[in-house]
């Protein structure tokens, strides 16, 4: 079982924050960062929130929401060995051209450390402010990721879909081992089928029960088009109970989901405390360490 967090869902978003988080997650044996992504946020919508009971959006909206890959960019320069993720990129407000360019060069500077994680996207008044069409998200995703296949291992890379088209060209510089994973967010039908068909990690952001279901539909999914199961990994988030100042019970929901086959388990920032505060966040992340990393596997 690898143990990954999601940074900055707490409120201290600077250049010192940053270091903190990646360097300390690396010195204690975390296996991985993750940064989650949001353009803007409308200060009045309708768009049901998929991750909780009553639709409602838990996080505070005027809270720093940085865009991921830069802060990745600079984590990666502090680190040697954790991976840097997006828990979630959402995918169809960015064009496959320019963010394969953005990705590769981070993969590259990082040492192939890169992981995808991408989402269609549940807030519909931000795809409105960009001007991108919400009804074609989910077809947009599907062509964005086989078009970023193709940037980063053709060369000349060509593409032709229905929402993108381009090359014969030439993306430089491709990752470091030819790709980069990508996994599907989501626990929907649709997301449990897209994993199959075009990812290598689903990653529900749901309860242990809706996890498990959504890996039953992906190889159900795998069986029906044949493809081993076995080559998609299955990250999820820890249970709700661990997202709010709850480290201390996330060495029992990683046996629940280590369980039900998940392999790598992320939980958000805001689990080590709601307070900016190094010394109670260094002991509650050591805690996590002793207690989880060094005793799940």
């Amino acid at each position: 079982m690898k143990v990954g967090f999601s940074i900055f869902s707490t409120a201290a978003f600077n250049p010192e924050s940053v270091r903190f988080f990646a360097t300390k997650a690396e010195e204690l044996g975390y296996e991985s960062l993750w940064m989650p992504e949001h353009v803007a946020f409308p200060t009045a919508f309708s768009s049901r929130y998929p991750y909780s009971e009553d639709g409602t959006y838990p996080g505070d909206m005027d809270l720093d929401c940085p865009e991921p890959l830069s802060v990745l960019n600079y984590a990666a320069a502090l680190t040697k060995r954790v991976k840097l993720g997006t828990v979630i990129i959402i995918l169809p407000l960015h064009h496959p051209l320019k963010l394969g360019k953005q990705l590769a060069t981070l993969d590259v500077l990082s040492g192939g450390r890169v992981i995808l994680g991408v989402g269609s996207g549940w807030l519909k008044e931000e795809f409105d402010a960009l001007g991108i069409d919400w009804k074609t998200r989910g077809s947009r995703t599907d062509e964005i990721i086989q078009a970023l296949r193709a940037i980063w291992r053709d060369n000349p890379a060509s593409y032709h879909g229905k929402h993108f088209n381009f090359g014969p060209l030439t993306s430089f510089p491709k990752p470091v081992n030819g790709n980069i994973p990508i996994f599907v967010g989501g626990h929907s039908p649709a997301n449990a089928k897209r994993a199959a068909r075009l990812g290598d990690g689903l990653m529900p952001a749901t309860s242990p029960e809706n996890a498990a279901h959504a890996y039953a539909m992906m190889k159900e999914e795998c069986q029906r088009i044949g493809r081993n199961p076995a080559e998609i990994e299955f990250n999820c988030s820890a249970d709700k109970a661990c997202w709010f100042g709850g480290y201390d019970k996330l060495a029992e929901s990683a046996r629940r989901l280590r369980d039900i086959g998940v392999t790598r388990i992320t939980a958000p920032s805001t689990m080590f405390g709601l307070e900016w505060n190094i010394d109670a966040i260094t002991r509650a992340m050591e805690r996590v360490a002793n207690d989880v990393i060094a005793k799940i596997n």
